[in-house]
């Protein structure tokens, strides 16, 4: 070999080493060969399945302040916005007629009283006398007559006092229930009569709270159905999740309480109702939530990844399965609703299929791949990277 050569084939290998080492990352797959594709294999699960419904907030009691007598009212005994107590007086109406009427109802009674004394007293002597034959028996009558009269007479005034104090008593109107109120109507100085048709105030309960949900009848129909096919079990007595408007989670949990027996013909929509505890004050009546309810659990799903699954314009779902030979099939699949990023899976599709998820863009119907099980190494970049030599080591002096 020639003294030019040698150096020239230095070089020569210089420059091959280099371009070994720019070309950087992983080595490809052999062109040519079957298309390298990530697949998940099915196996069946239990899975809890819920509905989202949309809802709003109402109180759980509601009452409104009317006034039972008519008066002008003297003084509102209540912060308006706050919390009162039930019996707790909200509003003084100017009582002084009222008081009046107690008054000579009391007095009326103190005379029926006394005439009453009187007569008992008479009666007693005469019916002394007439075991002596000293009067007669129509005298005797007569007093125990007026007895009897007599008591009646007390019995009716103090029937009067009642009435009286009982309407002197709605002149301090108080409140019907305890929870917070509103804004009041009326002022100070205002007439108010009874049986007006505005309230003076609204008291409302908000612990606990209610939310009103709304579900379409189909969606009932078919948990029935398959509740009755066996293929679910019943889970809607599972606490009730609350999502708020800004879509966080609120942080106490409502249980069913009721559902509609009637479907509303306009929206084909019945009404549920939930009862959550309230006791920071989060929830205000006429908030909208949407509210996680249970719609049973089914213990043979099978659910498949999302990038599994494609849809072509008419909406019919499919997804390409590795066969036994090793090649690619197409399955018509039926997908019913999403479990996070998963389709829960209605037919078209076993435990133990391998479903792709990766590398669909480079395979068609029929076309052999290699799979590899999602998560784990591909075969083919495991085994290159163990023949690849490893790097010699370098000296930091030249």
């Amino acid at each position: 070999m020639s003294r030019i050569s040698l150096p020239l084939l230095a070089l020569s290998l210089a420059i091959g080493l280099s371009l070994s080492a720019c070309g950087g990352g992983e080595p490809e797959a052999p062109q040519g060969g079957p298309g390298q594709v990530t697949v998940t294999t099915l196996k069946t699960e239990q899975v809890g399945l819920t509905r989202e419904l949309p809802g709003r907030t109402s109180a759980f009691l509601v009452a409104e302040v009317r006034p039972q007598v008519n008066g002008i009212v003297a003084r509102r005994l209540y912060t308006e916005g706050g919390v009162v107590k039930a019996g707790q007086a909200l509003y003084q109406l100017d009582d002084a007629s009222y008081r009046a009427q107690a008054n000579t109802a009391r007095a009326q009674l103190a005379r029926a009283e006394a005439t009453a004394h009187a007569a008992r007293l008479s009666a007693r002597r005469i019916g002394e006398l007439a075991k002596i034959d000293a009067v007669s028996q129509q005298d005797l009558e007569n007093a125990v007559a007026a007895q009897q009269q007599a008591d009646a007479d007390v019995g009716a005034a103090r029937a009067s006092l009642d009435a009286a104090n009982v309407t002197l008593g709605h002149a301090r109107i108080t409140a019907p229930i305890s929870g917070r109120i509103g804004k009041s109507t009326v002022t100070q100085g205002a007439l108010v009569n009874a049986g007006q048709a505005e309230a003076l105030a609204t008291v409302q309960q908000l612990d606990p709270i209610y939310v009103d949900l709304s579900q379409s009848s189909a969606e009932l129909l078919q948990l029935r159905r398959e509740l009755a096919a066996g293929r679910l079990q019943d889970n809607q007595q599972l606490p009730v999740s609350i999502l708020l408007e800004d879509g966080s989670t609120f942080d106490h949990k409502g249980m069913l309480e009721f559902s509609e027996v009637s479907v509303d013909p306009g929206t084909g929509s019945f009404g549920l109702r939930v009862k959550v505890d309230n006791p920071e004050g989060v929830l205000m009546p006429g908030m909208y939530v949407r509210a996680v309810v249970g719609g049973g659990v089914r213990n043979d799903a099978l659910l498949v990844p999302m990038q599994g699954i494609a849809r072509d314009p008419k909406g019919n779902t499919s997804a390409m399965v590795v066969g036994k030979d090793g090649k690619v099939e197409v399955r018509p699949v039926k997908v019913s609703r999403a479990l996070g990023d998963k389709w829960l899976v209605e037919e078209g599709l076993k435990a133990g299929d391998r479903v792709i998820v990766e590398g669909l863009q480079k395979i068609g119907p029929g076309m052999p791949v290699q799979a590899t099980e999602r998560g784990a190494k591909p075969a083919w970049t495991a085994a290159t990277s163990a023949s690849a030599p490893a790097p010699a080591a370098t000296s930091g002096a030249r």
